[in-house]
């Protein structure tokens, strides 16, 4: 059963769940596999690699994925090279900055890598060789604080950098005996409170950067993925099969927005009043009000996008299962 839970999870997060044949194989033993030590190849299609976070470090644009990778782009997204010293070939679900040069990544095995040098290395924090208790998302506030979820309820605080990490014990939901839900998204308001996207239609919400957190019901029964908080405090969450939810009242209230797909929707972004999102069967949301309507689009490849950034011209850069998604492959209207 928890080998089967992991799967699952992973597969959640991870949309089309890249590693979770080979994950499922793997534990079929009654010996718990040990993560890959080795460091991450540095691979000519680097590129081609499944990508599942992205992020802006300053001007840079970071992007993790699949068996270490971690790409790097100085120009905008029109190319990305690969980072020059990643220390475990693991899968890596999620990456934040803090600033330019501080970052940190997190993935399965519980792992979390940091760098000093706006992505070029980065090293081991912390890993978990017990059990597959893998990490889903990460936000960092400043350069000391940061917060870190994933399966089971697993939630995680640092308040110097990540060298420490303390365990936070979530109180059950209501209704439930234990806080099981797995924790499938990080994201923050301007006014420094996290929320963490997860399953059964929950939203949960953090006052004080991840040592409390309450639980924010929404009429959704099914997992959210991602989300994003508007400059003017409109929040954003989405997940399986087109589900899109906002709030504009600090998540004590959510409306459910059409967004015309059955499409899972797997990143959001927001500029201003704009809103972007992603999902699989290369869906491509856009919304000029603030994620109260939006207009569907779907690519003509159909890729399943996975990750999405905005660059300095406020357009979003997009990643696929397949890497890097080239950005001269026209959409077609959606529904």
């Amino acid at each position: 059963m928890k080998t089967q839970r992991i799967v699952l999870a992973s597969a959640m997060q991870l949309l089309l769940c890249i590693s979770a044949a080979s994950h499922a194989a793997s534990n079929t033993g009654d010996a718990e596999p040990k993560p890959i030590a080795a460091a991450a190849v540095r691979a000519q299609h680097a590129t081609q690699a499944t990508i599942l976070s992205s992020t802006r470090a300053g001007k840079r644009i970071v992007a993790v994925g699949d068996h270490g990778v971690i790409l790097l782009s100085d120009d905008d997204g029109k190319t990305h090279r690969q980072a020059r010293q990643v220390p475990m070939d693991v899968t890596l679900t999620s990456v934040s900055f803090a600033d330019e040069q501080h970052g940190w990544a997190v993935g399965h095995w519980g792992v979390v890598l940091q760098t000093s040098d706006g992505g070029e290395t980065w090293h081991v924090q912390r890993t978990d060789t017990h059990v597959d208790r893998p990490l889903f998302a990460v936000h960092f506030f400043d350069k000391d604080n940061g917060v870190a979820v994933g399966l089971w309820s697993l939630v995680l605080v640092t308040a110097d950098g990540g060298d420490h990490w303390k365990t936070v014990d979530l109180p059950p939901p209501e209704g439930s005996q234990r806080a099981d839900l797995n924790l499938l998204g990080l994201f923050a308001d301007g006014r420094g409170r996290v929320f963490a996207a997860a399953e059964r239609g929950m939203v949960m919400r953090s006052d004080d950067r991840g040592t409390h957190w309450s639980y924010l019901h929404t009429e959704y029964k099914g997992s959210f993925w991602t989300g994003s908080a508007a400059p003017d405090g409109t929040l954003l969450v989405a997940g399986l099969r087109g589900s899109l939810y906002r709030s504009v009242d600090d998540g004590l209230s959510w409306q459910r927005i059409d967004t015309h797909s059955q499409s899972s929707v797997t990143a959001v972004g927001v500029s201003g009043t704009e809103v972007f999102a992603v999902g699989l069967d290369g869906l491509t949301l856009r919304s000029s009000d603030t994620g109260a309507s939006f207009k569907a689009e779907i690519r003509a490849d159909h890729l399943p996008l996975t990750a999405m950034v905005l660059n300095s011209a406020k357009q979003p850069i997009l990643y696929s299962k397949q890497g890097v998604v080239a950005s001269d492959t026209a959409p077609t209207p959606g529904k």
